[in-house]
């Protein structure tokens, strides 16, 4: 079969691409500003990228357009698929169909930490020998790949994190509908993506759409501490639920300076290990990792175990760089209940103030951000933070009014040049500048520490 795929380049296309290329597709795909990292991973499976969405590649005449959501009404190539009534599918309907019909779907839903989650999950059944495939919004570094199709061995087990936003132009269902998991973790539930949603009610609804597809025999792993998820719940579930952070269930417990990690039943300690993470967001991940595969048939000892070697996923508090002291750390926390957890978790890394500062970067990139929906809550949820600096490009409200609270130690910039000047100007031996942002920010990592190496430290 031959694909062409429009809106190639965002992570989950270009993991739904590499999937089909490992599955024997003839592989095409356009975007507008093709871009890497992704558009060299397609390249590199033997991919053809072609730059824009001219009408002119509808002569290509594939067996079907997959249709990505960045994609909507008014692009040249869809106008002319519909106009001459050519066959297309959506991403996450191709990816039902053709990679996931079959197998045992374990799905990672919630507003906050998909990623990692689901990165976990793959790596416990992985470090057990059950040969996942899987597709994740990230890169773990345990893979060094978002997506791929199984591992040494075909295995029925496929690892999805599963995201709530919409399907396509044609399907405002969210994704996680199509994928029809045995195996669905609910980790928690705010509100999040202003720009399809009207409020939580309308994603608590799309949850609980997505629990009415599990089957009687499946698993759903769901934390208790969520009230949100309790009310998804409470309105239909025909499947077992296995709750986390409930009293006298399973939790994690364990301590950030020395690396410790228990897993609690009720009182009792089931396991414990050592590992690189940190905060209790992490230690709550974790145990929906370990419940998932347990009831995949790993035992939590041995998905414990293999946690001890887990390394994380790129853009989780990842360490870019140092220079002249000052060390550089990118994070894709965008929502502000994330910016609040990531500053948190790396203030405890650190130690206290006297240990260092934190001089906080932040771009508010994703449509809910922009929108200007949760700017009252920025304030607070940078209060880890011993300098804010807030790229406010783009921007239909005003961030340096939104950010007043902070007073003093917050400052905006509209030019990204002028902010990296000020940062560096800023930073002096034993800070900690962290970079938060759900897309590339214009390489401000990069430039942060070329301005630090200059001599601004």
């Amino acid at each position: 079969m031959h694909i062409h795929i429009l809106g190639i380049c965002g992570t989950f296309m270009g993991g739904v691409a590499q999937l089909a290329r490992a599955a024997g597709h003839r592989v095409t795909g356009c975007d507008a500003g093709v871009y890497p990292p992704m558009s060299t991973q397609l390249e590199a499976a033997g991919i053809e990228l072609i730059e824009g969405y001219g009408a002119e590649q509808a002569a290509l005449a594939p067996d079907c357009f997959v249709i990505g959501n960045a994609v909507s009404r008014g692009n040249p190539l869809l106008e002319a698929i519909l106009d001459r009534g050519l066959p297309y599918v959506s991403g996450p309907q191709w990816l039902a169909d053709h990679v996931l019909n079959g197998r045992w779907v374990l799905a990672v839903a919630g507003t906050h930490g998909k990623t990692t989650t689901a990165s976990m999950l793959a790596w416990i059944l992985e470090d057990a020998g059950l040969s996942p495939g899987f597709l994740i919004g990230g890169v773990p570094m345990n893979f060094g790949v978002s997506a791929r199709l199984h591992g040494e061995r075909t295995s029925p087990f496929f690892v999805i994190e599963a995201d709530e936003y919409d399907t396509a132009f044609c399907d405002k269902r969210s994704k996680f509908i199509h994928y029809r998991p045995r195996t669905a973790v609910l980790n928690n539930l705010e509100f999040d993506h202003a720009d399809i949603f009207a409020d939580l009610a309308a994603i608590e609804t799309q949850f609980h759409h997505l629990v009415r597809t599990l089957p009687r025999q499946g698993l759903i792993v769901a934390n208790a501490a969520e009230a949100s998820l309790e009310r998804v719940l409470a309105r239909g579930c025909w499947t077992p639920v296995e709750r986390f952070n409930a009293a006298g269930g399973w939790r994690a417990e364990g301590d950030d300076a020395s690396g410790e990690l228990r897993l609690m039943r009720g009182g009792a300690a089931i396991a414990q290990t050592r590992w690189a993470l940190t905060g209790e967001h992490n230690r709550a991940n974790a145990v929906a990792a370990l419940l998932a595969a347990r009831h995949a048939g790993v035992s939590p000892e041995r998905g414990l175990d293999a946690l001890s070697r887990f390394g994380n996923v790129r853009r989780r508090m990842e360490l870019r760089g140092t220079e002249r002291g000052v060390s550089v750390y990118d994070d894709f926390a965008h929502h502000p209940t994330a910016i609040a957890t990531t500053l948190a978790g790396l203030r405890r890394k650190i130690g206290g103030r006297a240990d260092g500062r934190i001089l906080a970067v932040l771009e508010p990139r994703s449509n809910t951000m922009k929108l200007g929906v949760m700017k009252a809550q920025l304030p607070g949820s940078l209060r880890d933070a011993d300098r804010v600096y807030c790229y406010a490009a783009n921007l239909g409200w005003d961030a340096a009014e939104a950010l007043a609270p902070l007073g003093e130690k917050a400052a905006v910039a509209g030019d990204l040049e002028a902010l990296v000047g000020d940062v560096a100007r800023e930073a002096r031996a034993g800070d900690h500048i962290l970079v938060m942002s759900n897309g590339g920010f214009g390489g401000i990592h990069g430039k942060l520490l070329a301005a630090l190496r200059g001599g601004h430290a």
